[in-house]
């Protein structure tokens, strides 16, 4: 048995905007070889750490060390201990606002993405704000108040940057800028990856390469030497039929030429994201899903539909051990 774990949650009956969109946050963990189901974790947010309106409750994109788990839902992290998903950390703090990823950082404090305040945040176990950085090089109170609860405001967009990802190059640190379409270094701003085309997610280092996926089902190779684009693989062109691959968004590199990438059924919503990317939003759509290609060989291995368990959004996708 080959444990996965597929990050995110699922959808409320009826729902009008991103914002409130998602029921609870949930982690599947299936049988890699069998796609069968091994165990669904639920989680929902106190209300001490939300807005009063109603808001959506989701995991969004985590990060696996040895044999832990950390995770985020748009205000809180958590950790957890792997395979028996007990509960073993937890931070929550003002500035915690649209919270897409957490990444442990090497002093063992927590890499926190603060989209909605268009930051990446360093903060202890405790609880305490140690550094800041605003992914657009301003400083990071400019636009918010360091004495506003962020996690009480339903949305603080539109973003100017959408920060979606962090992840660590030797000892710099480094985030993905959705808006901005590449990935910056925030401990040294004049070194930057150029990925273009459709806004971006993740940032996932194997090796000497970065695999980013695009939403529009683009999944983009960048060398950390070079720090420039070394391939660009369409999904689409894999996919037989005429209907639509989904919000492309999670990768889990298995080996050189082999990943697994995630797929949320798209949906209309009110997300001014999406009106920017309308071809993902017409037509027919796959459900939501995880699918394995070879890059190597431009085809399709396996995929899984991840909505008969109830899921409905992926953000990521983790193995145990990393």
């Amino acid at each position: 048995m080959r444990p996965i774990y597929i990050i995110g949650g699922q959808h409320k009956k009826t729902r009008t905007a991103e914002w409130n969109q998602h029921e609870k946050a949930v982690i599947l963990k299936l049988d890699m070889d069998t796609k069968q189901l091994i165990d669904r974790f639920e989680y929902i947010s106190p209300p001490e750490v939300g807005p009063k309106e109603d808001h959506s409750i989701v995991f969004k994109a985590g990060t696996v060390k040895g044999n832990t788990l950390y995770v985020c839902t748009e205000r809180e992290v958590l950790i957890y201990s792997l395979p028996n998903m007990k509960q073993i950390g937890y931070v929550s703090i003002p500035c915690f606002n649209d919270v897409h990823h957490v990444r442990p950082a090497p002093n063992g404090n927590y890499h926190v993405v603060t989209t909605g305040l268009d930051m990446v945040v360093e903060v202890d176990k405790t609880g305490k704000l140690v550094h800041a950085w605003n992914v657009l090089q301003l400083p990071p109170w400019q636009r918010f108040s360091p004495k506003k609860d962020y996690r009480k405001v339903l949305t603080t967009k539109p973003h100017q940057s959408h920060p979606n990802y962090v992840f660590h190059l030797g000892n710099e640190i480094w985030a993905t800028r959705c808006l901005q379409r590449d990935a910056i270094c925030l401990t040294n701003p004049t070194k930057r990856i150029d990925i273009g085309g459709a806004y971006i997610h993740d940032g996932v280092l194997f090796g000497d390469t970065l695999y980013f996926t695009r939403v529009d089902g683009h999944v983009v190779i960048a060398d950390v030497k070079t720090l420039s684009v070394k391939k660009e693989f369409d999904l689409n062109q894999w996919t037989s039929g005429n209907k639509k691959l989904g919000w492309c968004r999670g990768i889990k590199v298995l080996d050189e030429h082999t990943v697994i990438v995630g797929f949320t059924r798209a949906r209309p919503t009110n997300n001014p994201l999406d009106g920017n990317h309308a071809n993902i939003m017409q037509g027919e759509t796959l459900p939501t899903r995880i699918a394995c290609y070879d890059l190597k060989q431009g085809k399709i291995l396996w995929e899984c539909d991840l909505e008969r368990y109830h899921f409905n959004v992926v953000f990521s996708i983790h193995c145990e051990n990393g």
